[in-house]
């Protein structure tokens, strides 16, 4: 339902909840290739393989792109290491398994994972329903964010090369 849709709250109420829940939600880059959809959070940073981070102080909740998702297909499994684990840059932080592809993951931080999504164990479906939201995977604490941010691609970066991906794999269909 939309803000607008909500018909019982009074025009100045519809503003007030319309700028609260713009704060709360991330803005996003959007384009479709073919019959596709592809969304990009604005707020977060991205590897060249699909995975976002997004930091909460000096703690990086990553997950898998909206692309990385359904590029990939249906989740049915979604093993993360473990809280308490210390990853490098590059080391195998998850691995998904869906009906087309089993997908390792490397962690776009350096640092120790402080917490795991625990819907990864009986619902890892989130990452294809809500992959900017519900469907993250962990949260690490970050070892050196600011230098490992700078190996990241910004929102737009990000969006250009998925695009371009999205588009080159339409035109192989």
């Amino acid at each position: 339902m939309l803000v607008d849709d909500i018909e019982i709250l009074q025009a100045p109420d519809r503003g007030i909840l319309r700028h609260l829940l713009e704060d709360y939600m991330p803005d996003y880059l959007e384009t479709t290739v073919d019959k596709f959809i592809f969304r990009v959070a604005t707020d977060r940073y991205y590897t060249d393989e699909g995975l976002w981070a997004l930091a909460e102080g000096n703690r990086i909740r990553i997950g898998m792109t909206d692309f990385l998702q359904q590029r990939s297909g249906d989740i049915a499994f979604a093993e993360i290491r473990p809280a308490g684990t210390i990853l490098n840059v590059g080391d195998e932080v998850a691995v998904i398994e869906t009906i087309k592809v089993n997908v390792s993951l490397s962690s776009p931080v350096s640092g120790t994972i402080v917490e795991v999504n625990p819907a990864m164990e009986l619902s890892p479906e989130v990452i294809n329903q809500d992959p900017y939201g519900e469907g993250w995977l962990a949260v690490i604490e970050a070892m050196d964010w600011a230098q490992d941010c700078r190996n990241l691609l910004d929102p737009q970066a990000y969006f250009d090369l998925m695009k371009r991906q999205a588009e080159e794999e339409a035109r192989e269909l």
